[in-house]
């Protein structure tokens, strides 16, 4: 193990600071570290692991697909990119799609659409576009991502940032309807229907059903950021219909891969996708063929092993048990699906809490310090939903 860390530390940027263990292997829950010990992986990648890891469907597609043509660009047509298209428009009950690669592309490519349809459909003064995010928000790391966070680490010593950003706060429909108000340039508002980075942060239950009848009522367009709680995380297909409401944009990336490669998507209907014109945006790798035949797969596979359903399932009895452990530095347990989190009361024992998990065969990470986020494989079973409950209860003892 030291020898791997040692040249990632000496010929690699320090831009992360991982978990000491080096991992080798994966199959569907478990991954296992170069000492040969084995983990139940509650990280996913950050949710891009939805369908397990090395799921053999996708892996025979990857081989299939990639021994016919991996990579066309988008200068000429591909036999399995409209295919493609149809899967996804058709599942999420859109028109149109703009494929990409990460999730932050995506959600570039989601702000611009929107820049757009604000001069194009909404008339707006050229160059006074305005998008609108929230507090806390996380999506990526480009100059532009990082110009709409509020988290200082993202954003300090990368300015001069991007201009017509502005920030309300999550949760916050008041506020929200006075910016709405208050400036007549508002082209769009992009959220997360939980915020993941931030904590997993739920909002109230309706919450989202004032966005965006807000939305609708100032011609604002509802980009919801599904990245991470998309494709089954939570409970439901998207985050988004636990409230039976369909966003504008939708922008969905991660798991829309299984963890094999990077995919991402832009989701919205004629009227908003019309504005997009050749030679207006692009991607030499967005929509290759190999990662239109390895997403098709993924969906699919949410589709036939009923993963949405069980992450619910799962989640429920998940949750409900997190919530019996009565332990004094526990702040709250909260979550949706298989996207759960456990707040402590300072970041030490958060943590204390992921190391000893690792040595008790559970791969966990904290987030904003002192929360420690649990999002393992939507394939987990009862069973080691239950046997994880044990480690993690027996873990917080220790502690």
């Amino acid at each position: 193990m030291r020898r791997f860390i040692h040249k990632e530390l000496l010929y690699g940027a320090q831009n992360y600071n991982p978990i000491k263990v080096c991992l080798v292997s994966g199959k569907d829950i478990f991954v296992t570290d170069s000492e040969s010990r084995e983990y139940i992986d509650f990280i996913s990648a950050y949710s891009a692991v939805n369908q397990g890891h090395c799921h053999p469907r996708l892996l025979d597609v990857l081989q299939s697909q990639s021994k016919n043509l991996t990579l066309s660009s988008r200068a000429v047509h591909n036999s399995v990119l409209g295919e493609y298209m149809e899967k996804i428009c058709t599942v999420f009950d859109y028109e149109k799609v703009l494929p990409m690669n990460t999730g932050v592309e995506a959600g570039e490519t989601a702000i611009k659409i929107a820049r757009a349809w604000g001069y194009k459909k909404k008339h707006i003064e050229p160059n006074k576009a305005l998008n609108v995010f929230c507090n806390n928000n996380f999506w990526g790391r480009t100059l532009a991502a990082v110009s709409s966070s509020s988290d200082p680490t993202c954003y300090s010593n990368f300015g001069p940032f991007m201009r017509g950003f502005h920030r309300v706060n999550y949760n916050d429909v008041d506020e929200l309807e006075k910016v709405f108000k208050a400036h007549k340039n508002i082209v769009s508002f992009m959220l997360e229907p939980i915020q993941g980075e931030a904590g997993i942060i739920i909002p109230d239950k309706k919450y989202l059903n004032r966005v965006r009848q807000l939305c609708t009522k100032y011609n604002v367009l509802m980009i919801a950021d599904e990245v991470q709680t998309g494709l089954g995380r939570t409970g439901k297909m998207l985050s988004c219909d636990y409230n039976n409401i369909k966003p504008d944009i939708l922008v969905l990336g991660k798991a829309l891969s299984g963890g094999i490669m990077p995919v991402s998507a832009v989701l919205a209907n004629n009227n908003i996708m019309s504005v997009i014109s050749p030679g207006t945006h692009g991607s030499t790798f967005g929509g290759n063929p190999l990662g239109s035949a390895i997403a098709m797969e993924a969906i699919n596979i949410i589709e036939d092993e009923e993963l949405v359903e069980n992450s619910r399932i799962q989640g429920e009895h998940f949750l409900k048990n997190l919530k019996s452990f009565n332990f004094d530095f526990i702040a709250e347990c909260r979550g949706k699906g298989l996207l759960n989190a456990i707040e402590f009361n300072d970041k030490t024992t958060a943590n204390n809490l992921s190391k000893i998990l690792l040595q008790n065969g559970i791969l966990a990470k904290t987030t904003q310090d002192n929360v420690l986020r649990l999002s393992p494989p939507l394939t987990i079973t009862r069973d080691y939903i239950d046997i994880s409950l044990d480690i993690i209860h027996d873990s917080l003892k220790a502690i």
